[in-house]
């Protein structure tokens, strides 16, 4: 085993210590600082050009992330893993008034003493096993880890076969403009070196999947995260008659009631169950108060997949959407009935229909129609929106679609599905091919390895449970599948763009081996000291030597 514990948690703390928050300039004080750590080897300043920082791609901030890269010479190979962690976190503000100590975890430590806290945090801050601070979890002691293990083969080579690439990306918070520009230059290297890319390791934390849970998990890939957002056109009216009308934020409340929390909606696979969907965002495009009804709903919703794909989700929430509009109609014209009976008036049948447009047989619809005066029209209309910095991607999007629907010749209410954001492809490591063999080989025999020297179950998962930037390094959809998520996004090609096709290119197998600890985006973030700054590199060196055929360290056990 590796004595590790010392140095990974100071450089965890010199990381920590640097207030990365993403889209901001400590995004590139960390880089130069974890630059100037790898530069600062007697390997690197002998072999500088194995070591460097690279700018974001058609990113308006900026931000770096670094590279860097150990030669084994115990024995020619051009088998290469890939160690990558993210170096940015989520902001600070619900640290309120210990915000100057949220990166300073010796002096939150002391200030948490004097707060009211939960009875697990007080525990926690009570013993000598917990670290906290913005970071210390998600995910600079997962970075540092990985820094160790390049410092240590760096100062010996002559135990590495193969190659070693450090990746510390930036934006992962965000929108992962750092890995999906540091692509091209895995690429490059790739070229240049002829690295044989064998999997990637990566670094985010892990944390427990219920109360009580004793386990420590690695994850064999990561869930896919799609946007599914819902357009909602209605008929306008004065609310003394609004059932002349029709709302559409009771259609939006109807699709919401039959998609949030519906474990329908699951996509179960290989023995394991995602999060359900749930509402991100739910509003209207009134700008300002009337007694009119909207004309117009938008709503967007969290999806998780681990085998769907884009288009089968597609499929899937038109159908729901259906039975949405179905019952919020059915519904309307009960509490219609109900009304002219006690109020004496005369009644007569709502006019409204179930109508559920996905937005690629939209566009084509409105081709068909208007041609090539509309597809200028909206290229120009798109070039102006681009000019409001106000609209994030997703409402961008709906700004798009509501345009859009001014063309169409058919205004009966309707749901238009879309998707308005970052698809996040899914990831499973089932050993379809001899690299995804080895590589659950080599995992499985380093949690034997390490498994006798930690009290705690470590134990494999197929899915990491929440997003992450693995999703950017391999791909499991084929190209009918892309093309779903391309056709049906608004903002494709002017606001938004993801190469798919570098992923593919790159496709290396990959896990998760993390830190482990409690409330990540949290004033409570903390990491188990134990597990993060001794067993997670020891569990990744294994991994790495198993899967380079260097002769393996035997432990007593």
């Amino acid at each position: 085993m590796l004595t590790c514990y010392d140095d990974v948690l100071k450089v965890t703390d010199e990381l920590v210590g640097v207030e990365s928050i993403v889209n901001t300039t400590g995004e590139i004080e960390v880089a130069k600082r974890l630059f100037d750590l790898i530069f600062s080897q007697n390997y690197f300043k002998s072999n500088p050009s194995h070591v460097f920082m690279s700018r974001t791609e058609d990113d308006k901030v900026e931000r770096y992330n670094v590279f860097a890269f150990v030669k084994g010479t115990k024995a020619k190979s051009n088998k290469t893993v890939i160690l990558m962690g993210h170096t940015d976190t989520v902001g600070i503000d619900d640290f309120s008034h210990l915000k100057d100590k949220a990166c300073s975890p010796s002096e939150l430590k002391k200030a948490l003493a004097n707060e009211k806290l939960p009875d697990l945090v007080k525990e926690h801050l009570q013993s000598d096993e917990w670290h906290f601070g913005r970071g210390v979890l998600d995910m600079k002691s997962g970075v540092a880890s990985h820094f160790y293990l390049l410092k240590y083969y760096s100062e010996h080579p002559e135990e590495l076969i193969g190659n070693l690439v450090f990746f510390a990306e930036c934006d992962e918070e965000d929108s992962s403009h750092g890995v999906l520009s540091g692509l091209k230059d895995l690429k490059r290297l790739r070229e240049e070196h002829l690295f044989d890319y064998q999997a990637l390791i990566n670094s985010d934390f892990v944390a427990p999947r219920y109360e009580g849970d004793p386990n420590r998990y690695i994850y064999k890939g990561t869930v896919g995260k799609l946007l599914p957002s819902f357009f909602i056109t209605g008929a306008g009216t004065h609310a003394g008659s609004s059932f002349e009308g029709l709302d559409p934020n009771y259609i939006a409340a109807e699709l919401t009631r039959q998609i949030s929390y519906n474990p329908d909606l699951c996509d179960q696979s290989l023995g394991e169950t995602p999060m359900p969907p749930v509402s991100l965002k739910q509003t209207d495009f009134k700008p300002t108060y009337t007694i009119q009804t909207a004309l117009s709903a938008y709503v967007y919703y969290n999806f998780f997949i681990q085998s769907w794909s884009p288009k089968e989700v597609l499929c899937l929430l038109k159908e729901q959407a259906e039975i949405a509009f179905e019952n919020g109609i059915n519904t309307m014209k009960e509490r219609h009935r109900k009304y002219c009976e006690i109020s004496g008036q005369p009644y007569s049948e709502l006019p409204w229909k179930t109508r559920v447009i996905v937005y690629e047989d939209m566009q084509k619809t409105l081709v068909e129609l208007h041609g090539d005066r509309y597809l200028n029209h909206m290229k120009q209309f798109k070039e102006n929106l681009l000019l409001d910095e106000t609209l994030d991607v997703r409402m961008f999007s709906a700004r798009v679609v509501e345009e859009e629907w001014n063309w169409m010749k058919d205004k009966s209410p309707a749901i238009i599905l879309f998707y308005s954001s970052l698809y996040s492809p899914r990831v499973d490591l089932s050993g379809k091919n001899e690299k995804e063999q080895n590589l659950i080989k080599a995992l499985d025999y380093a949690i034997e390895i390490v498994q006798p020297h930690y009290s705690k179950p470590i134990v494999t998962r197929n899915y990491f449970p929440y997003v992450c930037d693995m999703s950017c390094v391999a791909l499991s959809d084929g190209e009918d599948d892309i093309k779903a998520v391309i056709e049906n996004n608004p903002s494709w090609g002017t606001k938004h763009y993801v190469n798919y096709d570098a992923i593919r290119e790159i496709n290396v197998p990959t896990i998760n081996i993390g830190p482990y600890g409690y409330d990540a985006h949290n004033r409570y973030e903390r990491t188990e000291l134990a597990y993060t700054m001794e067993v997670v590199p020891n569990l990744t060196n294994q991994v790495i030597r198993k899967l380079l055929g260097m002769e393996v360290v035997e432990v007593e056990k």
